[in-house]
């Protein structure tokens, strides 16, 4: 029986893989045009912020007017850029869209190539270790070394810029991209990075999902591939674990965070675990081998 149930697990898996591969097409030439554009002006935006001014600039600016907000909010919207959220939200969508999966997989490793090489080699002292407690308005941990490039802006432009990549609307790619851009300005708001760092990070984070996009694109196999699916979606959960007790500092932003774990966790046991059971079953009682 058990025999019969895992192979039975695995075909049903790799039909699944299949039939999601097939909604989402390997290319998208607006798509990409969004990605390229808006590392463009990226770009151009932390080059003009940086040359005319000093690594320094529109700090003081933003960081105050973003004060007119509530704590609450940046601290939710900084959250979307901690890398353990697009894990679990991509757990939501992995079985159903493999194609996507695979993409995020291989931007999300150019993106941290990128990300931590430039921390690595500039080590820039952040807003906390320079500035006086006084001067800025400090939300969570004050973090203070490993500024260049905002890692949270990164993180932020991968997902969502996958994500335009591969949405056909409009609206949808439009929200997408207000959505990582607002990640990247909480990062200021929250008084852990320079606007230069998070120009940067939306820059890289976007060619890092255009490049994924692509290379997912002359390279599809492994996406309706069980044996590279299951470790993926394996890891993606650990992550997720983490969100139901670490709020990494943000404590706003807790109670969301415990959600979208519990939730992430949830679609993967019905998914993967409790769909294929109850199919199985189903597959047994019709052939008359159960009561």
């Amino acid at each position: 029986m058990h025999a019969d149930l895992i192979a039975f697990w695995k075909q049903d898996l790799r039909k699944r893989l299949e039939t999601g591969a097939a909604r989402t097409r390997l290319d998208s030439p607006h798509g990409a045009s969004w990605l390229l554009r808006w590392a463009g002006v990226c770009l151009i935006v932390g080059l003009t912020l940086y040359l005319a001014v000093g690594y320094h600039a529109g700090f003081i600016r933003i960081n105050a007017a973003a004060a007119a907000y509530p704590d609450w909010l940046w601290q939710c919207l900084t959250v979307l850029g901690d890398e353990r959220v697009p894990f679990a939200l991509a757990l939501l969508f992995a079985l159903r869209y493999p194609r996507v999966l695979w993409a995020l997989v291989l931007a999300a490793m150019i993106a941290a190539a990128y990300s931590r090489g430039f921390k690595e080699l500039f080590d820039s002292a952040r807003p906390p270790g320079v500035l006086a407690a006084d001067a800025f308005n400090l939300i969570g941990p004050g973090h203070t070394r490993a500024s260049f490039p905002s890692g949270h802006s990164v993180t932020a432009a991968v997902f969502f810029g996958v994500l335009i990549y591969f949405t056909p609307r409009t609206a949808l790619r439009a929200l997408f991209l207000a959505l990582a851009v607002l990640v990247g300005l909480s990062r200021v708001a929250v008084g852990v990075h320079w606007p230069v760092d998070v120009a940067a990070g939306l820059f890289g984070g976007a060619l890092a999902a255009w490049l994924g996009a692509v290379l997912a694109a002359r390279w599809p196999g492994p996406a309706t591939n069980p044996g590279v699916h299951l470790p993926v979606v394996s890891l993606a959960v650990i992550p997720a674990v983490t969100l139901l007790f670490d709020d990494a500092g943000y404590s706003a932003a807790a109670m969301p965070l415990t959600i979208l774990g519990l939730v992430a966790l949830g679609v993967v046991g019905i998914q993967y675990l409790l769909r294929p059971w109850l199919g199985y079953r189903r597959a047994v009682r019709t052939a008359g081998r159960l009561p």
